[in-house]
């Protein structure tokens, strides 16, 4: 019921959006951009894609089996789309990779957690460097630094540092104690986390060595522009013209509302902030949600939906595995 109350917001959002806007100004915006940009705006987003698959098998030791990688990584983005803060993605992607590419499930964990701490990485850097050179953003900017910095460390001692680690997940199964659940489970419980977060650091240390590092934090480089770049030719098919500087700012900063909204996916949040923040730059109104919808059909909801149709041929296997930890856990 929580998590319909969520999404029921989301769609609000973007009704809202969509009714301020115009829905008639909108339609007749889009309908005079330049479609041969936008097509062309979704092929660089599968590129975005294809991207992220090579990392995640690079990572894992599997970077020729693109249409397997790219299967896991888009299964574990339409995951990430429809929870909160995107918190299921990594899980799911280390499911779907079990499956599919044979890995264990602490390797999978290790390799998104892996990206995460890239992808929050660049991001906090990119946004502590607008933070000094756009004053009108300065403060929010500097909270989305700070904040990308922190959950990056904690990353860092999830996946890197095991007795930190471990003394983190101490504190969580503290306060697991306290829920109604037997103390044969408990110990389970804690013997296969405790089991996994050192088979997942374990595996984390096996590639970090500054070449292998090296070509993740590239690929993760090369991600994050080339989504700022479908952005950009966004704007160019609607004919605004904007600096590829201030896109940047404003998709790092949207991505930063959507994330701490806590809506699935960022839905409907994202939406209103990027279109905000396109105004502040200069956009007229009508067009800035316009371009934001448009960015976010090619960005979201293409993602969304061919994540369900790889997961609806998956599901079943995925979720047998989901199945069979719990019972070994209540075992």
């Amino acid at each position: 019921m929580k998590r319909f109350y969520f999404f029921a917001l989301s769609i609000l959002l973007i009704l809202a959006l969509i009714i301020w806007m115009g829905p008639s100004r909108i339609i007749g915006a889009v309908c005079m951009a330049n479609w041969m940009i936008m097509a062309i705006a979704l092929l660089i987003h599968l590129g975005v894609l294809a991207v992220r698959a090579l990392r995640w098998g690079f990572i894992i030791g599997q970077p020729w089996r693109m249409r397997v990688n790219f299967m896991v990584k888009t299964i574990g983005l339409f995951a990430g789309n429809l929870s909160p803060m995107r918190s299921a993605g990594e899980v799911m992607n280390a499911l779907a990779g079990k499956k599919l590419n044979g890995v264990e499930l602490s390797e999978g964990l290790s390799a998104g957690l892996t990206e995460r701490f890239f992808d929050l990485g660049i991001g906090g850097a990119l946004l502590l460097l607008a933070a000094v050179m756009v004053p009108m953003i300065r403060i929010i900017a500097l909270f989305g630094a700070i904040l990308s910095v922190l959950i990056t460390y904690l990353i860092y001692l999830v996946n890197w540092r095991e007795e930190k680690g471990l003394r983190i997940y101490w504190r969580i199964h503290r306060v697991i104690e306290r829920l109604p659940i037997s103390e044969e489970t408990l110990e389970n419980l804690y013997a296969r986390l405790t089991s996994g977060i050192r088979g997942m650091i374990g595996y984390t240390r096996s590639y970090s060595n500054f070449t292998s590092l090296g070509v993740i934090f590239i690929l993760s480089l090369l991600s994050w522009l080339m989504e700022c770049l479908r952005l950009y030719l966004v704007f160019m098919a609607f004919g605004v013209e904007i600096a590829f500087y201030a896109v940047i700012i404003i998709f790092l900063l949207a991505n930063l509302v959507g994330i701490l909204s806590a809506l699935p996916g960022g839905m409907g949040s994202m939406e209103v902030s990027m279109t905000g923040l396109f105004v502040i730059f200069g956009v007229p109104d009508f067009l800035a949600g316009s371009i934001a919808l448009v960015d976010r059909i090619i960005s979201f909801w293409v993602v969304t939906a061919l994540g369900a149709i790889f997961s609806s041929c998956y599901a079943a296997e995925i979720f047998d595995e989901v199945r069979s930890y719990i019972l070994d856990v209540r075992a």
